[in-house]
């Protein structure tokens, strides 16, 4: 754990009581806070009361009465598209309103003038492919044999780690919902992917959500960053960063095209990785023989993790060894067996057009297991990928629906996961994939994808020990 520093002795508020909520509770708890929580949800506030804290209702009048911040959790609207009760009502009473990010790195560096290497902070936002790029970061730096913890929005809480000894390193996946909010932002390395519309509603729109990603930069102030520059908000970010052309503070990745010039940048093309410094070429990978990292998005998430581990460090070498050890991230293009030739990917998370559209373009030949409670938009979106689809096998509540939106593709109407598996295992060839890429959330027939993946996992090995 760590400890918050800062409020000893004080009442701090603490509203919404999920993963980060109750962690942050226990940390300034443990930093001689006097907390006083809320949610809800009565089982929360049950559970709350169950570790000994102190539940009052905050939406009361004067419920904010002599406490000194309210940390809020990550869901809960604090701007758009219309401010929480509370944390509007803390904006009339002048209570400093935070969340656990803040917290942390208000509180993590305490007590490391000591360490001759104090440990770093490596933050990764965007849009797409935050959870791969920084688990594999997690998985470069503890296969080289560096103390690492993994947190955030994936793994553990921040608050939940524990503190670093000497030369460790923390790799933070930060949502834009936990950027937008945090008084403090002070990474050693942030990185940004790229963008995508998405959260729209919860920031003002396609601006506000470029500048909630923004902020890690802006006002985090790293001594390194790492920025994808496929789409113009990367580009922008990354001028915005640099002093000049040679500026090698700012690393620019990109999996669409050769970059050129004076500074640091680690480019794809046609499946190998490339590193430029100074106008010099320092390495080069090919990734079309890790499993783990299939596609072109794939490779943009291993340009991006090579470059954070390049900054740390890292010999070019022992980064190719641990890309080639990397399993990949359950339920996001996770190579789950391969048997007679055809290969079987899960890739749950593909829950919309856009996450779908890429899983298509990383492989030739796909049996492809798609469906479920359709987002709005439709899947025009999935068109340049269909040539891909030997064959489609529907499943959800509206399957039908869904297929007739595959125009030129072979599709079956299965409804349910059984039958897409036995189909498509029945009649997948050697050089196939069998593809899970939904392009669909989960919630008419699974309550979350994690268990849909978990489905297709545990039938595909049954079928193939059977």
């Amino acid at each position: 754990m760590i400890p918050v520093q800062g409020f000893e002795g004080q009442v701090v508020a603490v509203l919404g009581l999920g993963r980060s909520g109750l962690s942050a509770a226990r940390a300034l708890k443990a930093g001689g806070a006097k907390v006083v929580a809320w949610d809800d949800n009565p089982d929360a506030r049950a559970r709350a009361e169950a570790e000994g804290l102190t539940v009052r209702d905050l939406s009361r009048a004067g419920a904010l009465d002599g406490v000194s911040a309210l940390i809020v959790s990550p869901g809960i609207p604090h701007l758009y598209p219309r401010p929480n009760p509370v944390v509007a009502a803390a904006w009339v009473a002048g209570v400093p309103v935070d969340n656990d990010i803040g917290l942390f790195f208000r509180s993590f560096a305490a007590g490391f003038d000591a360490y001759d290497s104090p440990p770093r902070v490596i933050a990764v936002t965007g849009s797409n492919g935050k959870s791969t790029t920084a688990a594999l970061i997690h998985h470069l730096l503890q296969e080289a044999g560096r103390d690492a913890q993994l947190a955030g929005n994936i793994g553990r809480g921040v608050l939940d780690i524990d503190m670093p000894g000497e030369g460790g390193a923390v790799v933070l996946e930060l949502s834009s919902y936990q950027t937008e909010l945090a008084r403090a932002l002070t990474p050693d390395i942030a990185l940004f992917t790229n963008l995508t519309p998405d959260h729209l509603d919860r920031h003002g729109g396609m601006g506000g959500y470029f500048a909630a990603k923004r902020r890690l930069f802006a006002e985090g102030g790293p001594d390194r960053a790492v920025i994808g520059v496929d789409e113009d908000e990367g580009r922008y970010l990354a001028n915005q960063m640099a002093m000049g052309a040679g500026d090698d503070r700012v690393i620019r990745v990109s999996a669409a095209q050769k970059l050129t010039g004076p500074g640091w940048q680690v480019f794809a093309r046609k499946g190998f990785l490339t590193e430029w410094r100074k106008g010099r070429q320092m390495a080069a990978i090919d990734l079309r023989q890790i499993l783990g990292l299939p596609g072109a998005h794939n490779h943009q998430n291993a340009c991006a993790a090579y470059a954070a581990c390049r900054a740390m460090g890292m010999a070019p070498k022992v980064i190719e060894q641990g890309l080639h050890s990397y399993p990949g991230l359950p339920h996001r293009s996770q190579v789950i067996a391969e048997s007679e030739g055809v290969l079987y990917v899960n890739d749950s998370k593909a829950t919309n057009v856009d996450s779908a559209l890429k899983a298509l373009l990383a492989f030739d030949r796909i049996r492809w297991i798609c469906g479920g409670l359709e987002k709005e938009g439709g899947l025009a979106g999935l068109q340049p990928g269909l040539p891909h689809v030997v064959k489609a096998y529907v499943i959800g509540r509206e399957a039908a629906g869904f297929a007739m939106q595959l125009p030129g593709v072979e599709s079956e109407t299965c409804t349910t996961m059984e039958r897409a598996v036995t189909a498509a295992l029945a009649e997948a060839q050697p050089g196939e994939v069998v593809l899970l890429a939904p392009a669909a959330a989960s919630f008419d027939q699974y309550d979350n994808f994690e268990q849909r993946g978990d489905d297709f996992t545990s039938r595909v090995k049954a079928a193939l020990e059977a």
